[in-house]
């Protein structure tokens, strides 16, 4: 007969191996993903009674009673002193499973996470909408969440987030940070919106633009005097432009392409890459910045012209993917195969490390 499974010493060892997230399944041992790459424990199988008494000792106290007979859930659950961490509990063949993202206390600085200086520079702005994308697991959250936290450092403003659940936590510096959870503090992203529109803001934060209702809002707030920063699940960022237009129904889109041509700031699109060699995952960053020629193109739905400016690396501060991973090389964090491994477009890529191609500046320092 094996121990019994203890949800809070795993949970503590697992951030202290430095853990990103922890997946629960019956019939398996606990799986950790760490530096992007999932990997087994040496932990006993779970059994159901092990998840549904880990579901049971972490769940909010105002759904312990019905949790066990509920299919998807999510929330934030937290070992004071090790973390916080953003909990789903989910069916899977009709047998309870649980996904955990760990939630570090503190915010890391962008030059802690070896963004690009742009980035920064954008948080300047008063008005329009950011957006940071990229698949799950890119470090959107971490990119968005010291984003804020720059502001909140730098500026004198009053910040508003509209997360589901509430991941990182703000002290409050030059800026107030006012921190709302949808399904606790607010209905819905789109209903947020709408009363923090209200509550005197100069930044709002939406955790993710899900459908058409929380995306007008969102380009409603961004009209109206305020810095929209926000997250989307694309590849890149001249898709992301498509997928916003896309949202809403054929009558309306040339509407939301003209309200995006005068919005947008920038579209963000990031990926994580792991280092063998450094055993650490660095982000790389495509940067459209918005210009006039770019607010021409997205008008005027012309966006494949818009890959030709950000590819040119020297105009108004864009970043191509590839030059970004091509400056992670250089600066010797990713060797040259795991740049290429990670490109969009690895054969203009190669032809960078020939030779083919200047590298572009240094937008880092």
């Amino acid at each position: 007969m094996g121990e019994t499974f203890n949800i809070i010493s795993f949970l503590k060892s697992a951030v202290k191996t430095g853990a990103s997230d922890e997946h629960l399944i019956v019939g398996h041992s606990p799986f950790i993903r760490k530096n992007g790459f999932i990997k087994a424990t040496n932990v006993q199988s779970l059994t159901k009674n092990d998840i549904d008494n880990a579901i049971l000792e972490i769940s909010p106290s105002s759904v312990k009673e019905t949790v066990l007979t509920m299919q998807d859930l999510d929330f934030m659950f937290e070992i004071k002193g090790v973390s916080r961490f953003r909990v789903n509990y989910n069916r899977q063949l009709g047998l309870p499973s649980l996904v955990i993202r760990n939630i570090s206390y503190g915010i890391p600085s962008p030059e802690e996470l070896h963004l690009p200086g742009i980035l920064t520079n954008l948080m300047d702005y008063s008005n329009g909408i950011i957006l940071v994308t990229g698949p799950t697991g890119s470090g959107k959250s971490t990119t968005l969440a010291s984003l804020v936290n720059y502001i909140n450092i730098n500026h004198s403003k009053h910040i508003v987030t509209i997360e589901d659940p509430v991941e990182y936590i703000f002290q409050c510096s030059k800026s107030i940070v006012s921190q709302r959870q949808v399904g606790v503090d607010t209905e819905s992203f789109a209903s947020g919106i709408k009363y923090a529109l209200r509550q005197d803001p100069d930044v709002i934060f939406i955790g993710e633009i899900r459908d058409e209702e929380t995306m007008a809002a969102a380009l409603k707030a961004s009209e109206t005097g305020h810095l929209v920063l926000t997250t989307l699940h694309t590849i890149d960022a001249v898709q992301t432009i498509s997928r916003i237009v896309n949202m809403f129904e054929e009558t309306k889109r040339d509407l939301v392409r003209k309200q995006l041509a005068e919005t947008l700031r920038a579209s963000i699109a990031q990926k994580l890459v792991y280092s063998n060699e450094l055993n650490e995952r660095y982000p790389a960053c495509e940067v459209l910045v918005s210009t006039s020629t770019v607010k021409s193109y997205i008008e005027k739905n012309n966006l494949e012209e818009i890959y030709d400016l950000i590819n040119d690396n020297n105009i108004d501060d864009m970043i191509s993917m590839n030059s970004s991973l091509s400056k992670l090389v250089e600066q010797g964090r990713i060797s040259k195969e795991e740049a290429l491994e990670a490109s969009n477009d690895s054969n203009a890529l190669d032809k960078v490390f020939k030779g083919v191609f200047q590298g572009s500046k240094n937008y880092y320092e």
